[in-house]
């Protein structure tokens, strides 16, 4: 079932493309998630970002790593997140920027990170257009997290995070606007907004929802 999993997830994502920047929601007008007149800089100044959404290949069945953020960080301190950052000038594309952040981040050596492919991009409130770049690891690959960035690292089954009824959708006020985000709870772990979000989407583009409920 795990390598059904894995074959999913490759053939699924084989055609996937990240987000043309600084345009991205151009091409990918569903990845909008903000009011406009919400957004702290006009959409063609949003910042290109990535991130690694990084799947386990456990022998007791796939996982998924998590980070929480270190709290003092500027960018959504002490929150759960994939591990990534802005783009620089000198990455060659979101996969590299993916890696790059990554190992820093991380210690994980890019050449340990087998690409699948792209989720949909997504739009922060701080002004980062994020393209997910989904990433097998293998089972044995030894980190070593930068304390200065990383609080803790954690892993949640992927099954678990693919199942819709594990899928919740909260309320928040902003600018005296109701907006409406993605939870997912494990444990002690409160994963929400746009991490949440992106593991919505890619359960959505793996359509391994359970067998009863009808949709991914």
């Amino acid at each position: 079932m795990d390598d059904e999993i894995f074959d999913r997830i490759l053939s699924r994502l084989e055609h996937s493309v990240p987000a043309p920047a600084p345009g991205c929601l151009h091409a990918f007008p569903g990845a909008l998630n903000l009011p406009l007149d919400l957004l702290p800089v006009p959409l063609e100044r949003l910042r290109p970002a990535a991130v690694l959404v990084p799947i386990v290949r456990d022998p007791e069945g796939p996982r998924v790593l998590l980070t929480q953020r270190n709290a003092h960080l500027r960018h959504h301190g002490g929150q759960i997140s994939f591990p990534g950052g802005g783009a620089e000038p000198e990455d060659a594309d979101a996969a590299w920027t993916a890696l790059r952040e990554s190992e820093e981040e991380l210690g994980l050596p890019p050449r340990q990170v087998q690409v699948a492919g792209y989720l949909d991009p997504h739009v922060t409130v701080s002004g980062f257009c994020i393209t997910p770049v989904v990433g097998l690891l293998p089972h044995a690959v030894t980190l070593r997290p930068d304390p200065a960035e990383v609080a803790e690292i954690f892993e949640v089954p992927l099954g678990f995070l693919l199942d819709p009824a594990n899928h919740q959708r909260r309320t928040a006020t902003v600018q005296g606007r109701e907006l409406v985000y993605h939870a997912i709870a494990y444990g002690p772990w409160n994963i929400w907004g746009a991490t949440a979000a992106m593991i919505v989407n890619l359960a959505e583009k793996l359509r391994l929802a359970t067998p009863d409920s009808g949709h991914g």
